[in-house]
């Protein structure tokens, strides 16, 4: 059974098991048992690495909160936060539906690819924007160009999800708000995350597990070309 939080609650990021119970048993429900997936192929994640580990040089790495949430049947969106109480850093919509994330999840990788191009600048126009300025952005899961990403402003459904989080530090279920249509449900997956800046135009977000586990592998690549 899906957990169903009826207040906000603190997760310890160190009880492993809990969370791991908890991530499975959301992904079971948000993919219906009838689905058919295949694993991505190993070359795919290879590909994935090359073209975005090689271009992320380190220079500074920080902890940031990022949070998933969306109705099972409808897109997803992506917030990055400094911590859970406050104001967005970034939030995207993808072009997905949260199941079909949820199935890039099933087999313990999940590598999301933002990328976007900008024309060649003379002299006077070098400035560019910041990456969480972007307002598109081609996607790619696993290696597969799944449409594209949007940054968009918090809506007041946005303002209060995110208000029924603040005391969540980690953890995956389902909010107690109004259901979507056909009684869908609005699901979550928030983790730590390490946020490393290569540069003005690359940056990356790496999944925290739990002490001693190998657990999850989910990274998040922005790269401006």
């Amino acid at each position: 059974m899906v957990p169903i939080m009826d207040t906000p609650t603190s997760v310890d990021c160190g009880r492993e098991v809990r969370f791991r119970r908890s991530f499975r048993s959301l992904v079971e429900c948000m993919v219906p048992a009838c689905c058919g997936f295949q694993a991505s192929t190993d070359s795919l994640a290879r590909d994935t690495d090359e073209r975005y580990t090689s271009s992320l040089p380190s220079i500074t790495t920080t902890t940031v909160t990022g949070t998933f949430f969306g109705y099972r049947k409808g897109r997803v969106s992506f917030c990055l936060q400094d911590d859970t109480r406050s104001s967005p850093l970034l939030l995207l919509e993808f072009a997905v539906p949260t199941a079909y994330l949820a199935k890039e999840m099933q087999h313990g990788l999940l590598r999301i690819a933002l990328e976007c191009c900008h024309p060649r600048q003379n002299d006077s126009q070098k400035e560019r924007c910041s990456l969480f300025e972007v307002p598109v952005w081609s996607m790619y899961c696993n290696g597969r160009k799944v449409g594209f990403a949007i940054r968009r402003k918090m809506s007041v459904s946005d303002v209060a999800v995110l208000k029924l989080m603040q005391s969540v530090s980690v953890g995956a279920g389902v909010l107690p708000l109004a259901a979507g249509e056909a009684g869908d449900l609005l699901m979550y997956l928030r983790a730590s995350f390490d946020r490393v800046v290569g540069s003005a135009d690359s940056e990356s977000f790496h999944m925290i597990n739990p002490v001693g586990s190998s657990g999850q592998e989910l990274s998040i690549f922005l790269l401006r070309s």
